[in-house]
């Protein structure tokens, strides 16, 4: 069985003319979360699209190993199939569409099934039950949406999760319940997660393996979450590029 989940090997990738992405090599382990840092616009929304299949094509080129196998050239529905799942910064509303019948989607229900005694235990337990009838994230309050998002991820039993902030725009109680969801599943199922954040609040309810630093399209660094967090509210993000600490990429 492969260590690694997923390893990416010089990847570009670029948006109209833009290369966001330069020539960006990451590794990924087995059953462990890893954190995403980097400033506004260096593209880490960016790379979790290319990962995801959302991006694909001639706008991206390079590897992209899951579990060792490239799946550079397979669209977003077949590398969510393999079981890859993102969560997005800002999930959107889909007026016409009902939480309920995402849930079928997620767990590949038709439209005329009832949904299992589970799926509506699991709705309970994200405090959700009220929002089955209701269009998706619409009039949501901001953990309301996260916690809708990050359902349907789960739902779809993913080996790697690919989210998105899931620490922006939520109250305490919000945070600390997705954090917790978040690791609960990653030591049940042995996954792994690639998670985006600004200030690393999620990391108070789940602990990440390893911090990946994205700037200049690139990793520059990578380490201990906790350190380079620190390292990055004292020197700011300048200060990575110019790390010749042990926790300097490579």
């Amino acid at each position: 069985m492969a260590e690694e989940i997923l390893r990416i090997k010089s990847l570009y990738v670029r948006a109209g003319k833009k290369e966001i992405i330069k020539g960006l090599d990451l590794n990924i382990g087995i059953g462990k979360p890893y954190i995403l840092l980097g400033p506004n616009g260096a593209g880490k929304s960016t790379l979790l699209m290319a990962v995801a299949g959302i991006i694909s094509g001639s706008a991206a080129r390079g590897k992209i190993l899951y579990f060792g196998k490239d799946i550079s050239t397979k669209a977003a529905d077949q590398r969510a199939r393999l079981g890859i799942s993102s969560g997005f910064q800002m999930p959107p509303e889909i007026k016409g569409v009902k939480l309920k019948d995402m849930i079928k989607i997620c767990t590949g229900k038709s439209q005329s099934e009832e949904l299992s005694a589970d799926e509506l235990k699991l709705a309970e337990r994200f405090k959700l039950t009220e929002f089955l009838e209701r269009d998706i994230n619409v009039d949501f309050s901001g953990g309301e949406k996260k916690r809708a998002e990050l359902m349907q991820v789960l739902l779809m039993r993913p080996k790697l999760l690919l989210i998105d902030e899931p620490d922006s725009g939520v109250d305490i109680e919000s945070l600390k319940f997705i954090g917790t969801e978040i690791a609960d599943y990653i030591k049940k199922n042995n996954a792994s997660a690639l998670i985006i954040t600004h200030q690393g609040s999620i990391l108070e309810y789940l602990k990440a393996e390893k911090a990946f630093v994205l700037l200049n399209g690139r990793i520059e660094c990578s380490g201990r979450p906790e350190e380079i967090i620190t390292h990055i509210s004292k020197k700011g993000y300048e200060g990575c590029e110019d790390c010749k600490s042990p926790m300097k990429n490579g």
